[in-house]
């Protein structure tokens, strides 16, 4: 009876957590969080500022919050960019079912390297990682410049600024939709 009141309560909160998200933020408030996690990321990882200039296009997620008790989740919500400039929003949204305990708050960068997947991407009416293509998840170490990255795969994904309790990264699943920020 313990467990199934601490597994509504804690999905309550979440629910409550997400219950915000539900109504897209002002284009200009995503626009402003996403230009301090890209100066975050220039400053966290050697030639960022590089890399995201030879790159087609990338999608910057300034606040992904996830969290979980045996069923979890995550949302957040970003900007597309195309050579600096902001062309479309979108969230990203997963689930999962296993052993997990815990929140987080986290952000991530996409990058295009390849021109047909920004477009495969773009066209979309809905995307999952996994499905509609795969991500190479970068695990930087420091002193490595990541702008010598050879593309060899179509998406990367940089996951920083991590703060909670959770860690780990698997993005199989996880759904990327076009919002209307108003």
């Amino acid at each position: 009876m313990m467990f199934k009141k601490t597994s509504l309560a804690l999905l309550a909160a979440f629910t409550m957590l997400f219950t915000n998200t539900l109504h897209a933020e002002a284009a200009k408030v995503i626009d402003a969080k996403a230009d301090v996690a890209i100066e975050k990321f220039k400053k966290l990882v050697k030639g960022g500022d590089v890399f995201l200039k030879k790159v087609k296009g990338y999608l910057v997620f300034p606040t992904v919050y996830k969290g979980g008790f045996f069923v979890g989740g995550e949302y957040g919500e970003g900007v597309l960019r195309v050579d600096g400039k902001s062309i479309a929003y979108y969230n990203i949204a997963s689930a999962s079912v296993g052993f997990q305990f815990g929140a987080q708050k986290r952000s991530y960068i996409f990058a295009f390297a390849d021109q047909y997947a920004l477009d495969r991407f773009m066209k979309s009416n809905g995307w999952e990682a996994g499905v509609d293509g795969s991500i190479a998840v970068i695990d930087w170490g420091r002193g490595i410049d990541i702008s010598s990255i050879s593309y060899e795969k179509p998406i990367y994904a940089f996951v920083f600024d991590n703060k909670g309790l959770m860690a780990n990264v698997a993005l199989e699943g996880t759904k990327f939709t076009r919002i209307v920020p108003h």
